[in-house]
C-alpha cells in the first residue's frame, strides 16, 4: 500500500510539474505589423503567432492610420506608439494607442507632430517615460514625454543634426535613421546615414531629457551610411548595419564611448550590384547576429558572435523568398525568424536552428500590403 501511494504521488508530482511548465512557457504571441498605406494596406495589422509551430493567424487591422511604418510598445505592452511617415514635416506625425490584450485591439489616444519629415524610427525607454523619434528627411531626433494615461505630450526637445558626406545622391544632408537607448539606458544612440556617424546623447531618466550636445560620436567609413544599431543582450557590444556600403560594424560600448572592434561585409564575394543593407538583430541567446540586404540580393546574412571579443564570423545566408526585406524579427524563444518583404507584400517565417544559427524555410507565409515592421509580444 505504501509503495502504491508513493508511486501515485510521484505520478501526480510529475504531471503537476508538466502542467505548470506548460502554463509558464506559453507559445502564443501577438504579432504587430507596421505598413505603408499608399496601396492596399489599411493600417496596423494584428496576428497571433505560435512559437511551437510557427503558424500565424489573423486577428484584425486598426484602420485609418497613415503609413505606420515603424512601431514600438511600452515595456508593459499597454501602449503602442507609431510614426506616421510622410515626406514633409507638415504631415508627419507620431501616434499613441492603448492596447487591450483581452479585447485584442488598439484604441487611438492622440498624436503629435514628428518635428521633421519622414519619421522612420521610434523607440521607448524601459520606464515608460519617453518616446524617441528619428526623422530621416528632417535629419533630427525628437523626445516626447509619455503622460500617465499613455498619451504623448508635445516634443520637449528636437536635436537637429548638421553635415553631409561623400555620396551625393544620398548624403547631401543629415538623415537620422535609428534611435535606441544604450544597454545601460544612459545614452540615446542615434545613427545618421547622411553624416556617416553614430551619436550618443546622455539621457536623464529623472528629468526625461537629453543633452543637446552628444556625449560622444563614432564615425563610420565615408559613404557607409549608418542605418540601424542594436545592442547585445548580455555583453557590452553594439552592432551597426551600414546601408550604403553593405557592412556591419561591431563596437564595444564603454559607458562613455563606442570603441570600434571590427567591420565586415554583408555581401557575397565578388558582388558588384546595388548595396542596400537594411536591418540587424541578435538572437535572444546572444550567439548569432542577422543582417538583411535588399534589392538584388534579398537575403539574410548570418554571423556567429564571439562572446569574449564581440567579433563576427559569417556562417551562412538565406534568401528571404521575397523582394526588399525592409525589416525582420526573431521570436523571443529563438525558434523562428520572420521577414517582412515590402515589395512582394509577404511576411515569411523561417525555422531557426539555435545551435548553428542557420535558417530553414517553412510553409508559413502571409500576404500583407507593403509590410515594413514586425513586433512580437507575449499574448498572456
Amino acid at each position: 500500500m505504501n509503495h502504491f501511494r508513493i508511486l501515485m504521488l510521484a505520478i501526480f508530482v510529475i504531471f503537476s510539474g508538466w502542467a505548470c511548465n506548460t502554463t509558464d512557457t506559453s507559445s502564443d504571441y501577438f504579432l504587430f505589423v507596421g505598413t505603408y498605406t499608399s496601396e492596399a494596406s489599411e493600417g496596423i495589422y494584428l496576428y497571433t503567432f505560435d512559437t511551437n509551430t510557427g503558424t500565424i493567424d489573423s486577428i484584425g487591422v486598426t484602420k485609418g492610420v497613415d503609413n505606420p511604418s515603424y512601431l514600438t510598445l511600452s515595456e508593459d505592452h499597454s501602449n503602442l506608439y507609431a510614426v506616421n511617415e510622410a515626406a514633409d514635416s507638415a504631415n508627419s506625425t507620431v501616434s499613441a494607442f492603448s492596447f487591450d490584450k483581452e479585447k485584442q485591439e488598439l484604441m487611438f489616444l492622440n498624436k503629435q507632430s514628428s518635428m521633421g519629415g519622414a519619421p522612420c524610427y521610434i523607440s521607448t525607454d524601459n520606464k515608460g517615460k519617453a518616446v524617441f523619434v528619428g526623422n530621416y528627411v528632417g535629419g533630427n531626433v525628437s523626445l516626447y514625454p509619455i503622460r500617465d494615461n499613455g498619451t504623448l505630450a508635445e516634443a520637449t526637445m528636437t536635436i537637429q543634426h548638421r553635415g553631409n558626406s561623400i555620396n551625393k545622391n544620398r548624403q547631401n544632408s543629415p538623415h537620422v535613421h535609428c534611435t535606441i537607448l544604450s544597454a545601460d539606458g544612459n545614452h540615446l544612440l542615434v545613427t545618421d546615414l547622411g553624416t556617416d556617424k553614430v551619436y550618443g546623447y546622455a539621457f536623464d531618466r529623472k528629468t526625461v531629457s537629453l543633452d543637446s550636445k552628444p556625449a560622444f560620436s563614432s564615425a563610420a567609413a565615408a559613404g557607409a551610411g549608418p542605418r540601424h544599431i542594436t545592442n547585445h543582450p548580455k555583453n557590452s557590444f553594439s552592432y551597426l548595419i551600414n546601408e550604403l556600403n553593405g557592412t556591419v560594424s561591431a563596437f564595444s560600448y564603454q559607458g562613455d564611448s563606442l570603441r570600434p572592434i571590427q567591420t565586415t561585409s554583408t555581401l557575397p564575394e565578388g558582388y558588384k550590384g546595388p548595396k542596400t543593407a537594411a536591418d540587424i538583430h541578435i538572437s535572444p541567446d546572444g550567439r548569432f547576429l542577422y543582417a538583411s540586404n535588399r534589392e538584388n540580393l534579398n537575403d539574410i546574412v548570418i554571423y556567429s558572435i564571439d562572446q569574449q571579443e564581440g567579433t563576427l564570423t559569417k556562417v551562412g545566408r538565406q534568401s528571404t523568398r521575397g523582394i526588399h526585406p525592409r525589416n525582420f524579427t526573431i521570436d523571443p524563444t529563438g525558434n523562428f525568424l520572420l521577414v517582412a518583404n515590402r515589395k512582394t507584400d509577404n511576411i515569411v517565417v523561417f525555422k531557426r536552428d539555435r545551435e548553428n544559427g542557420l535558417l530553414e524555410s517553412t510553409e508559413t507565409e502571409i500576404k500583407v500590403s507593403q509590410p515594413v515592421f514586425l513586433k512580437l509580444i507575449p499574448a498572456d
